[in-house]
């Protein structure tokens, strides 16, 4: 398959022209490579580690949800050299989705990982860059029997402030980092926020607002939305994939 017919299709599918985002995120094509691509890799982060692997698995493409650029631009020596070198002179192209991908209905992060829990949607919420970039559903299970799905779901027994409700009913979900959203949380009603991480000083804003937080690990909830990515992808184009597993325990 043509790279540049699979960059325009991502871009139209993930929708990267219109998803607000960090700057120095520069979502899509991050990297290019001459001739076709027959098959891919996904990784939660690029990084030296995840191009030698694609490499040694002879991916063509490299789809990741970190891409090159965080922090801004920086010079092309030391780490940022090896990873720009291994993917250029492996002619490996690189493909970026943060926000895109956090808040994309179907192969979201956020979606999955509530169809994963068995969480039924009814919106969104968590604003960023003034769009929501989470979702909220409705479940009515145990605080201990959620902390044993997400568990189960992402092979990581998750840190648990419990100081909402014993009885799960209102979760809300945003992957990654985003313990600084407890109080848009209980601003939307919701009893449970399902995140990955967060600042010491959340555990007073979950004690204080009352409500259920489960810290999953930054790497273990951004795992589902480029897996579901990847599977989309080898459904529809008929490219094989392989999961590039990093895991930072973060």
């Amino acid at each position: 398959m043509q790279l540049g017919e699979l960059v325009t299709y991502l871009d139209a599918y993930l929708r990267v022209g219109e998803v607000p985002d960090a700057p120095h995120a520069l979502n899509g094509l991050q990297v290019t490579k001459t001739g076709d691509v027959g098959r891919l890799a996904a990784a939660v982060d690029l990084c030296e580690a995840t191009v030698r692997m694609a490499v040694e698995q002879r991916s063509d493409l490299l789809l990741v949800h970190h891409g090159l650029f965080w922090g801004g631009p920086k010079p092309l020596t030391g780490p940022a050299y090896r990873r720009v070198a291994g993917l250029v002179q492996n002619n490996v192209a690189l493909y970026s989705a943060h926000l895109p991908l956090d808040m994309h209905p179907e192969v979201g992060n956020n979606a999955v990982l509530a169809r994963q829990l068995g969480v039924t949607l009814r919106g969104g919420f968590g604003t960023e860059y003034g769009v929501p970039i989470g979702v909220w559903g409705e479940l009515d299970t145990s605080r201990e029997a959620l902390q044993q799905q997400v568990a189960a779901a992402l092979g990581a027994t998750p840190r648990v402030l419990a100081f909402g409700p014993e009885r799960v009913r209102r979760v809300g979900i945003v992957t990654g980092g985003a313990g600084s959203m407890i109080g848009q949380a209980r601003a939307a009603g919701l009893d449970t926020y399902v995140t990955g991480e967060g600042a010491h000083h959340t555990f007073f804003d979950a004690e204080e607002l009352g409500v259920n937080v489960f810290y999953a690990g930054h790497y273990a909830t951004e795992t589902v939305g480029i897996k579901a990515l990847a599977e989309h992808l080898c459904a529809k184009f008929g490219l094989p994939w392989t999961f590039l597993d990093h895991p930072t325990g973060l």
